[in-house]
């Protein structure tokens, strides 16, 4: 099964639970020149949001952030895997985590319906060196 895993850094940024609120991170983002290679929005509270992005590259959101007064809270540490979506695809990624002896705390993923997938993995901070390095990724 072919896959590539990679370190990225995510980061959070906490807006109201209304609608209109991610579109608007998005937008600005967009108009920042930040590209993200992934994000995820999910409730905290009654009232609040958390949306988590993954910038290809931290520097530029971190710099651009700064200047357009964007509150963000990280960097984290998380691992990005990219493959051929196949029939067991992930079982050979999260054996390497069994191997390593690393819960894997949280993950999410989709494919594109074209082959391939996407797949986020968080782990806990204290893990992730090990993880790292289990992936061949120190």
């Amino acid at each position: 099964m072919a896959y590539n895993i990679r370190k990225v850094n995510y980061f959070n940024v906490t807006v109201k639970d209304q609608p209109g609120e991610a579109y608007q991170l998005l937008l600005n983002l967009s108009e920042l020149g930040i590209n993200l290679v992934a994000f995820t929005a999910v409730p905290i509270g009654p009232n609040s949001m958390q949306l988590t992005i993954f910038p290809d590259d931290d520097e530029i959101l971190i710099d651009q952030a700064a200047k357009a007064g964007l509150v963000l809270e990280g960097p984290h540490p998380a691992f990005l895997v990219r493959g051929d979506d196949e029939l067991g695809a992930l079982t050979e990624v999260h054996n390497l985590f069994l191997l390593a002896n690393v819960n894997i705390s949280a993950s999410s993923g989709v494919s594109d319906g074209k082959g391939s997938y996407g797949y986020v993995i968080y782990v806990r901070p204290a893990d992730f060196q090990r993880a790292a390095e289990a992936m061949g990724i120190g």
